[in-house]
This record gives C-alpha cells, sequence and structure tokens, in this order.
C-alpha cells in the first residue's frame, strides 16, 4: 500500500490491464478483489480517498433488510442475509452479530412482526446470528432501561450483523493488493479511451498531488463510482440518460446514555416510510436514518434542519431523555445511488428497489448501479462475471465466498481500540512496544494514539488528515468537535511521515477545518 510505488506501475506497465476499476469505494474495492482473486491484472483509480463517499456513511449494518420484507423483496432479503453469513466468516474481526429489539405497541403489532421476523429467520437460513423470540414489557425494559415504558406494550428481539464500514472498504482494498491488484487514491478519471472501432481501451486520469495526467490501457473498464456513475457514463456518451437517482440519509452520533449497553433498537414505522435504528457504535450511540431526494450528489452533503429534527423528534418518542441537539456529537451525511426504472420517473426514494444492475454500453463500459452494502460481495461477482464476457477474459470461477478478508482471523491486539484491525492489530502493537508514548489517547474523549496516525500512513495510504480522522480511524464521525481539537498534532505527524512542508501543512488545516464543520451542529 505504498502510493508512490502504486503509481509507478500503473504508469510504466507496457500490457494493457486486464480490467480497469473507476471508483474506490465498497464496490469498487470488492471488485478489485474478486477480479484479482481470479488472477486477472487489475488497475483500480479512485478520485478521492478509498470509501471517501456513500460507502464510509451507512448505518454500520451489515443486515438483510427488515423493512423489504414488507415491500414483498423476498429475494433481495434471502440474497443479503447469505451474503451477511459469507461477511461475518470472511471479515469476523469487524462483522459481529448484534441484538435488536423491535418494540410492539399492541397485541396486533406483536403478530404482525413476529410473522415478519419468522421469515426473516427462515430466508437466513443459517445459525450463524441468533434467533428471534418474543420478550415481555418487562423484558424489553430490562435490556433498554433507557426506553420510554409508554412507548411500548411488548417487543421481539431479533438478530442481524454490525461493521465498520470504513475499516471493511481498507481491508477490502490491502486483500486486493496482496492478490495483485494496482490501486490509487487521488487519480480522478478524466476520460475514456477508445480503439478504431469505438470500444474502450482504456482510461485517462490525473493524478491530483502532481497535477500529471497519464493513461491506463485496459481490455475492459467497471464503472462503480457510486452516486457519481452518471459523471462517468457522460465521458463515454455525454447526452445519455441518466441510470440513478440520488438521495441522502443522515446519523447523528449521540452520547452512550441514551442507549446504554450492547443492545440496539429499531423502530419499525417512521413518518418518512423508513425503519430508524437506534445502535451501539465505538462506546457512542449511533441515530439513523433519513430518506430524502436531493437535486445531485455532492462530494460533501450536509444535513437539512428538517432531518435533524426528524431524527430527535423520532428518537424522543422513544427514549426516556429526549436528545438535543446540544447532545449530538457528530452528523454525518451519505448519498445513495438508486437506479432509475426504464422511464427514468422520480418514484419516492425509499421505495426504489436496492436491487443493483449492471449495464454495458456499446463502447463496453460497464457500469454496476444500485445495491446495498450487506450485497457488495455478490455485485462484485455479477460485474467481474460481465466484464470476464465482455472482454473475452480468460474465464475463472469467483472464489470470494471463502476467502479470508485482510485482518480476520484469531489473532487480536490486547488494546481495546485496536481490535478493528483484526491481526494489524498486532502488529501496531509491536509499534507501542518499542515507543511507548505512541500508545498514548490523543484526546480524552476519543481512543486514537500515534500508532495509529503512523500505521493509517505508512500501510493504509493515507495521505490527508481526513484520511486518518474520518475512515483509518472514526473519529470524525464519533465526535466532531473533539476531532477537531487533535487535527493539528495529526497534520503534523503525517507531514513528518511524509516529508510535507509548512505551506501543506497549513492548507491541510484549513481543509479540514472546512470539512470537518459539517459534522457539527451549530
Amino acid at each position: 500500500m505504498n502510493r508512490e510505488k502504486m503509481l509507478a506501475k500503473l504508469i510504466d506497465r507496457d500490457e494493457p490491464f486486464e480490467l480497469a476499476v473507476v471508483g474506490g469505494g465498497a464496490t469498487g474495492a470488492a471488485i478489485a478483489m474478486d477480479a484479482a482473486s481470479r488472477g486477472l491484472t487489475v488497475a483500480l483509480l479512485e478520485k478521492n480517498d478509498f470509501g471517501k463517499g456513500t460507502s464510509s456513511r451507512s448505518t454500520k449494518l451489515i443486515h438483510g433488510g427488515v423493512r423489504y420484507l414488507e415491500q414483498g423483496n423476498l429475494v433481495l432479503v434471502r440474497d443479503a442475509l447469505r451474503e451477511r453469513s459469507l461477511l461475518l466468516k470472511n471479515a469476523n474481526h469487524l462483522v459481529h452479530d448484534l441484538e435488536f429489539i423491535l418494540p410492539c405497541r399492541g397485541r396486533w403489532e406483536s403478530f404482525y412482526f413476529g410473522m415478519g421476523l419468522w421469515l426473516y429467520d427462515l430466508l437466513a437460513r443459517s445459525s450463524d446470528f441468533g434467533r428471534a423470540r418474543r420478550l415481555s414489557k418487562s423484558d424489553v425494559a430490562h435490556r433498554l432501561p433507557t426506553l420510554n415504558p409508554a412507548a411500548f406494550y411488548s417487543g421481539w428481539l431479533y438478530h442481524d450483523g454490525q461493521f465498520d464500514d470504513a475499516r471493511l472498504v481498507i481491508n477490502f482494498v490491502q486483500t486486493a493488493v496482496q492478490l495483485g491488484a494496482v490501486v490509487a487514491n487521488y487519480a480522478t478519471v478524466t476520460g475514456l479511451t477508445k480503439d478504431s472501432h469505438g470500444k474502450l481501451s482504456g482510461v485517462q486520469f490525473q493524478d491530483a498531488e502532481s497535477g500529471i495526467s497519464h493513461v491506463v490501457p485496459a481490455r475492459t473498464v467497471i464503472n462503480a463510482a457510486g452516486p457519481f456513475g452518471d459523471s462517468v457514463r457522460r465521458l463515454d456518451r455525454p447526452n445519455d440518460r441518466p441510470m440513478l437517482a440520488a438521495s441522502q440519509g443522515i446519523h447523528l452520533v449521540l452520547p452512550p446514555r441514551f442507549l446504554p449497553g450492547s443492545t440496539a433498537l429499531i423502530v419499525p414505522r417512521t413518518r418518512d416510510g423508513r425503519v430508524m435504528f437506534l445502535i451501539p457504535w465505538h462506546g457512542q450511540t449511533l441515530v439513523g436514518t433519513t430518506d430524502t431526494p436531493i437535486d445531485s450528489a455532492t462530494e460533501e452533503p450536509s444535513a437539512l434542519p428538517a432531518e435533524i429534527e426528524f431524527l430527535l423528534n423520532t428518537a424522543a418518542e422513544y427514549l426516556a431523555e429526549k436528545p438535543e441537539m446540544a447532545d449530538v456529537h457528530s452528523v454525518f451525511v451519505g448519498v445513495r445511488p438508486l437506479v432509475l426504472g426504464k422511464s427514468g420517473s422520480q418514484a419516492k426514494t425509499s421505495a426504489i428497489s436496492r436491487d443493483h444492475v449492471v449495464h454495458v454500453a456499446k463502447s463496453n463500459l460497464i457500469t454496476i448501479a444500485g445495491g446495498k452494502w450487506t450485497t457488495v460481495r455478490k455485485m462484485a461477482e455479477d460485474a467481474v462475471d460481465r466484464a470476464i464476457t465482455v472482454g473475452r477474459l480468460a474465464r475463472r470461477p469467483c472464489v470470494t465466498k471463502d476467502l479470508a478478508i485482510h485482518g480476520s482471523g484469531s489473532m487480536r491486539s490486547r488494546r481495546a481500540e485496536l481490535q478493528c484491525y483484526g491481526s494489524d492489530g498486532i502488529k501496531i502493537d509491536e509499534i507501542i512496544d518499542r515507543e511507548t508514548q505512541l500508545g498514548s489517547p490523543m484526546h480524552p474523549d476519543l481512543s486514537i494514539n500515534r500508532a495509529q496516525v503512523l500505521w493509517a500512513v505508512h500501510h493504509e495510504m493515507a495521505r490527508t488528515v481526513e484520511d486518518v480522522l474520518a475512515r483509518r480511524t472514526r473519529c470524525l464521525f464519533l465526535n466532531a468537535r473533539a476531532t477537531q481539537a487533535i487535527a493539528p498534532q495529526v497534520t503534523e505527524l503525517i507531514a513528518s511521515e511524509l516529508g510535507r512542508d509548512a505551506n501543506w501543512q497549513h492548507n491541510q488545516c484549513q481543509q479540514f477545518r472546512i470539512t470537518s464543520q459539517n459534522y457539527v451542529l451549530e
């Protein structure tokens, strides 16, 4: 994961790559991993940082999607539940079983939701996660003592998966690199090259750090740019009709007192047609999400006042203590790339299918769109299968159902804050053992230490303060103001390791201050 060496491999290669992937979010990283595991030569290009967009801003759940049962999309739920088990097996350092309580307001709701959860467990066909069971009012109150007693009559307990999304993207990329893929962040694809027959022959990208443009020859190209997929398609055909509709969902992070313990809460019906979750995550309480149609995707979307008010008010209906604006440690926003119907009509975004689509243009540009985090392995399998057909590449079977993700296994750090690194946590332990001062927390309200910053720079291709504080660690998502306080220290550490000057440090601090304000509620 050395960026300079990766760029050299991209630029100096004589033969075309068999596959170039545009987009380094969950889908693009999973595609690179799948293709490399089949022995294909792969280049992955990401215009910002790996997982910068939607992939790091999810509700942190690996789940089938209880709400899709009501929509009748049993195939999506079944497939997602199967993928849930595969991720638990292959990335056991990041994915774990999480108990959920679904409160019921009466006997009819208890029966109705109970039947749905019975079907949910039936579709799972797996004992990897616990099974649903009914709870009395006193059982619910015992497990979630911060609930408002007037908000429920009884409840159901069921199980789903929880994970750290940005960390899993990084581990996907690391796995792909170990299998031979060449990857680069801050490499913006600016054009698509074609042969004399109008078929794609590669991509052109600009290195954001040097400003220099390069061409990467490739036999096939997959557009995995998520919400920005239509922008990549317009590089091929400027007047193409959009494939995607954009919707944003926000999340609030509250102190742990609102949901102490390790059990989550699901609110089955909210006014905007979605479910709402209150989830314990990295020692905080995560509340989300909304579903608000937006005109177009942006790299740093902002939470709307109405969305913030909606989440606080809905949470207040179920919690004994009503959360206030002043309680919010951080707010983050993700943009969903939803596939439009053939008519291109803007249906209610909460009703648009989360199924994925693989589209092949006349130029052979392959676009994968839609889908959800849980099914990303299957999305990658389908996209690579199509690329093999389109590019007439060597046909080898997909092996990712049994592919251990970087960091998985039984080896773990002895430090709680390093558990999410899996086997890499042992190596960070060794750094701290050699220089004990590197293991001290950088802020009393955050678990990050200096060794994690050094690890991110040297082994995870972190290039900016935001890379370290938002995605290699989750500080910005957990407590925005505390993160702003340590940003100058982190800037100095990165500058020292990368050989950056004072001007770079000044610009980094300024850029991070602007970006981090999106995570703060005034």
